[in-house]
């Protein structure tokens, strides 16, 4: 997947995740997602390298690091807690959905029972 393939495709994918935000606080060249007021993504370009950044668990942080050279420890983030996808051959859209819907969870579950049933819909 290229750059801006990339990013593209992981904003689509988070918008359409159910009380996605999208916002701008760090500037508008930081795409910023949340969820229930918290960051789950950002998509945003470093020294020419487009990359979308994403929560996740810290073991499969770390073992997705090792199976894919595509993905690196989050960016001007925690390293145990963020990592940054750039573009490559080794990710795929499915992948893609499936950090960003890993990431999104991460976050959803830190949140109040209360809130975590309204954005969690069954």
């Amino acid at each position: 997947m290229d750059s801006k393939t990339l990013q593209e495709t992981a904003r689509r994918i988070a918008l359409e995740l159910p009380f996605t935000d999208l916002c701008w606080p760090f500037g508008p060249e930081h795409d910023i997602f949340k969820v229930g007021g918290k960051i789950f993504m950002m998509t945003t370009t470093a020294h020419g390298r487009p990359m979308v950044t994403l929560k996740s668990d810290p073991q499969k942080s770390l073992l997705n690091q090792q199976i894919y050279r595509s993905i690196e420890p989050g960016y001007h983030m925690n390293k145990k807690h963020w990592i940054s996808i750039f573009a490559g051959d080794d990710i795929s859209e499915n992948l893609l959905a499936d950090l960003i819907n890993d990431s999104r969870d991460l976050v959803v579950d830190t949140l109040t029972k209360k809130d975590q049933q309204r954005l969690r819909p069954r």
